[in-house]
């Protein structure tokens, strides 16, 4: 059986479109009576379209009892060439065949997001053991080893720091938009990225345990936990196939003509059938991808029509994913807040760190130039400390003020609280040897973002922000927006599970980091950021917004319910039409050709219909 299955394998949608193309011509010599070859020029496209129909019925009834399309197919090929109707045959299996191959280019997709995960895991750890450093392989670190992590590298296992300071970019496991430090105790997780100093950890969760591996088998288990659809056709088909029969041997029975029965057979072929879902379904992905939408899952606007919630990620999704200074204010009598704007920038020009660099560009961005630092020293896990104009200036934390005799007084706590209620991340400043006042930094709204989630609203989708940030900056990004449901400081896991117990009644994930490939995955239709979206979210993802233009949502979701709109009118025209040529049959006004012509008209019908898709838009509301 399994020698069977192979050969429905054709090799690809490229293979099969030149099989098409040759049955078809095969068929239009067959019905102008110039076949080149010494039999009818139909038995090409009986033999290159119906065969794998044959066998497909026939494994899916001997292996599993299955009864799809494919049977009744199957009998009306079995019949049409039976009583030498050769050209009815031919016709019906490649209206069939045309069917699948429109399926199989909405499907059509390659997968890479679990081997972009294996390439992410780090393959080396220095393990240390007293003065000795050694590079071994990360699978073989033990729990209780002493690690060291350089400038710009990949923690290989989860632990606990022992020494040293730094910043990790945890963007992978997290979603933060904003590096943290860390220091002695603090703990650290497989996959981050090490921004800063040197620091030594304790390994605590290795191997199969570690962060990364737990990701990977997320993903993994969320795309094994996903419901496929299953085709309309291959769906209703034990009812068409009764049908169908009882149809034909009643007629039989009533008439003594088996040529009726046989074109009952014939128009009872659910062609149009197979073709109302992936006509509408490639007419509404050309539409989507006018719109920066590309769908990558063929069925994903089917399950789309029927979502009712919608859960987007914050950092990169709603907001921009960069930080920027949102205020500046000082303290101090001696200087103004533009006065401290530019010793912040001169003091960060040479800094690598994130936060720093954004100081230096939105200074730009406001005042032009930023004047070079007579000296500087950058201090991991804390800032940096520099000399601007015969000044001497701090920022960095609170902890590196305090340490170096600035202490922030109560009046410049306040006002850090102030903006740390609000979701920012605060850099403290300090100049000649006294706080001056602060720069708070915040990751921007897309100034899109609130229209995009009142339109979402309005289509009768509910909208729920689903973080890894902190709960401050998730009320403040959910209070600009409009989201009234917030879940902040979201692991992977939480995100996954909140999708899961949502996926009943329909959910919807947009996100755009590697934190949000299982719940991409598992949802049930995941839209992954194009732009800045990792490759790993966008492979875990149904679709992808190519420009990041997160307005285009609620016509997408809107597009989704017009093509089952479209789609159900189709089955009700075709349908119809099927019933009216069962009746023309059984009177015998139809013979097998004609009937095949007649209810084809069906298929044409089906296609033009859905065609419509292409340039539709929703009126606006």
């Amino acid at each position: 059986m399994e020698k069977l299955e192979k050969l429905l394998e054709w090799g690809g949608w490229k293979k099969d479109a030149a099989l098409l193309a040759a049955s078809g011509a095969a068929l239009a010599l067959s019905l102008a009576g110039a076949s080149p070859f010494p039999f009818d020029a139909a038995w090409a496209a009986i033999i290159l379209c119906g065969i794998p129909i044959l066998l497909e019925a026939f494994i899916g009834l001997v292996t599993r009892f299955d009864i799809k399309a494919d049977v009744l197919v199957s009998l009306a090929l079995i019949a049409s060439v039976a009583i030498g109707e050769t050209f009815a045959a031919g016709e019906v299996a490649f209206i069939m065949q045309l069917g699948a191959l429109l399926e199989d280019l909405t499907v059509f997709k390659a997968r890479a997001g679990i081997e972009r995960l294996v390439r992410l895991t780090p393959r080396t750890a220095r393990v240390v053991s007293g003065t000795e450093e050694r590079v071994v392989s990360a699978q073989d670190v033990r729990v209780g080893d002493i690690v060291r992590v350089l400038p710009g590298e990949t923690v290989p296992v989860d632990g606990v720091i022992v020494s040293g300071k730094t910043s990790i970019d945890q963007s992978v496991m997290t979603g933060e938009s904003m590096p943290v430090d860390k220091t002695e105790g603090d703990e650290v997780a497989s996959g981050t990225v090490n921004q800063f100093g040197a620091f030594e950890f304790r390994a605590a969760r290795v191997g199969e345990d570690s962060s990364i591996q737990r990701m990977i088998r997320l993903v993994q288990s969320a795309d094994a936990g996903k419901a496929k659809i299953v085709r309309l056709a291959d769906r209703w088909a034990t009812w068409i196939v009764i049908a169908a029969l009882t149809a034909a041997a009643a007629t039989w029975l009533v008439t003594g003509e088996i040529i009726r029965a046989v074109t009952i057979l014939v128009v009872f072929c659910p062609c149009a059938l197979v073709l109302a879902t992936p006509t509408a379904i490639m007419a509404a992905i050309g539409n989507a991808s006018h719109h920066g939408l590309l769908v990558r899952e063929g069925d994903a606007l089917e399950r789309l029509a029927g979502v009712k919630t919608v859960a987007f990620d914050k950092t990169g999704t709603l907001t921009c994913g960069t930080p920027r200074v949102a205020a500046v204010e000082s303290v101090s009598p001696e200087l103004s807040r533009e006065e401290l704007y530019r010793l912040a920038a001169c003091a960060e020009k040479r800094s690598e760190h994130p936060l720093g660099k954004a100081v230096v560009r939105c200074f730009r961005e406001e005042s032009g130039s930023v004047p070079e630092p007579d000296r500087f020293e950058m201090i991991p896990g804390r800032g940096v400390c520099a000399s601007a104009g015969r000044r001497a200036v701090l920022a960095g934390n609170e902890a590196l003020l305090s340490e170096r005799g600035a202490a922030p007084g109560p009046e410049l706590l306040a006002a850090a609280q102030r903006y740390l209620d609000e979701g920012c991340t605060v850099i403290y400043l300090a100049v000649d040897g006294r706080a001056a006042g602060l720069a708070a930094l915040s990751d921007t709204l897309r100034s899109d973002a609130a229209e995009t989630v009142d339109g979402l609203r309005r289509a009768g989708v509910q909208p729920v922000l689903l973080t890894g940030d902190h709960e401050n900056a998730a009320r403040r990004i959910a209070a600009q927006t409009g989201i009234s449901d917030v879940r902040a400081d979201c692991l992977p896991e939480d995100k996954l599970a909140f999708i899961d117990a949502h996926r009943a009644g329909g959910v919807c994930m947009v996100g755009d980091g590697i934190n949000d490939a299982p719940a991409l995955r598992l949802a049930t239709v995941g839209i992954a950021m194009g732009g800045v979206g990792s490759d790993i979210a966008v492979d875990a993802a149904d679709a992808a917004l190519v420009n990041d233009d997160i307005r285009e949502l609620p016509h997408l979701f809107r597009l989704s319910r017009r093509m089952m709109r479209t789609i159900r009118w189709n089955l009700t025209f075709s349908m119809a039409l099927n019933f009216i040529a069962v009746a023309l049959a059984a009177a015998g006004i139809l013979n097998p050709v004609f009937g095949a012509l007649v209810h084809n008209a069906g298929s044409v019908f089906v296609i033009a219909h859905s065609a419509l898709l292409l340039r539709w838009k929703a009126r606006p509301q």
